[in-house]
C-alpha cells in the first residue's frame, strides 16, 4: 500500500503506523495532487515501488473559500483538489486498467456533492462535480472491468472539519448540526465493506440517503428546509 500527501512527514508516519500492525505493508510519499504533474508522479512512484496499481482512492480534499467574493486562486486550488485531482489519476489509470481488463477508482466527494454545504460555493460545486465524474467513469467504463466507488460522508472528525488544515472553512458548527460526526476509523469499515461489495455510493451516514430522497422528490421543499438550516446558523442567530 502506497499513502500519499502533501504533508510527506505525516503520510510517512501514516504509513508507519499501518507497517506497525503488517510489516512491510505501506509506504509513505509526498505528493502535490493538485496538479496533473503531481499525479503522474504519484502513480509512477507507487507503480515502481509495488507493480501496478490495483486500487486507487482520491482522497485528497480542501475546505476553503465561502460566498461570491471568494479569490480566484481559491478557487482554482478547490477545483484542483477536490475534482480536477480525480480526473488527472483516471487519465493515467484507465488506459492501463482497460487493457488488463480490470481496476477500481475510489474517489471521496462528500453529503456536499450530493446535497449542498452551507457557508461554501467552492466546496459545493466542486464536491458535485467530483460525484459527477465518478458516475461519468462508471457509465463509461463499468463494462469494461473498471469497478468505481464514490464515498459521500457528512461530518468526519478531521482536520478538515476541526479546523486543524490551513485554510479550513466548511463551517463545522453547521455540519455537526446536520448529524452524527463519525471518526475516520468508522468511515474506513464502511468504505472497506463497500468496496468489497463493489458498491458505487459509499454512505456512512445512512441518513444521507434520506435526505437525497427528499432532495429528489420534492426540490423546493428541500430548498426552504436548507434556507431556514443556513438562517439558523447564522452569526448571531439564536439557535
Amino acid at each position: 500500500m502506497v499513502v500519499a500527501d502533501l504533508d510527506g512527514a505525516g503520510a510517512a508516519s501514516t504509513a508507519a503506523a499501518l507497517e506497525a500492525r503488517r510489516p512491510a505493508s505501506a509506504l509513505g510519499l509526498a505528493a502535490d495532487v493538485g496538479t496533473e504533474a503531481g499525479n503522474v508522479e504519484l502513480i509512477r512512484a507507487a507503480e515502481e515501488a509495488v507493480g501496478p496499481i490495483d486500487l486507487f482512492f482520491a482522497n485528497a480534499g480542501v475546505g476553503i473559500g465561502g460566498d461570491l467574493d471568494t479569490p480566484e486562486s481559491v478557487w482554482d486550488t478547490s477545483f484542483a483538489v477536490n475534482t480536477h485531482a480525480h480526473r488527472w489519476a483516471a487519465k493515467h489509470l484507465v488506459p492501463g486498467w482497460v487493457a488488463r481488463g480490470e481496476g477500481y477508482f475510489c474517489s471521496t466527494a462528500s453529503a456536499a456533492g450530493l446535497l449542498s454545504q452551507i457557508g461554501s460555493a467552492p466546496y459545493s460545486l466542486t464536491k458535485h462535480a467530483a460525484v459527477a465524474f465518478a458516475e461519468w467513469l462508471s457509465i463509461t467504463y463499468g463494462d469494461r472491468g473498471i469497478r468505481v466507488s464514490c464515498l459521500c460522508p457528512q461530518g468526519v472528525n478531521t482536520h478538515m472539519l476541526t479546523g486543524g488544515d490551513l485554510g479550513s472553512n466548511l463551517g463545522g458548527d453547521v455540519v455537526r448540526s446536520a448529524g452524527v460526526v463519525l471518526e475516520p476509523e468508522e468511515v474506513a469499515e464502511v468504505v472497506h465493506q463497500a468496496i468489497v461489495d463493489e458498491r458505487f455510493l459509499i454512505l456512512p451516514h445512512p441518513e444521507v440517503h434520506t435526505y437525497l430522497q427528499r432532495k429528489a422528490t420534492d426540490v423546493e421543499r428541500w430548498l426552504a428546509g436548507m434556507r431556514k438550516l443556513q438562517a439558523r446558523m447564522a452569526p448571531g442567530t439564536a439557535g
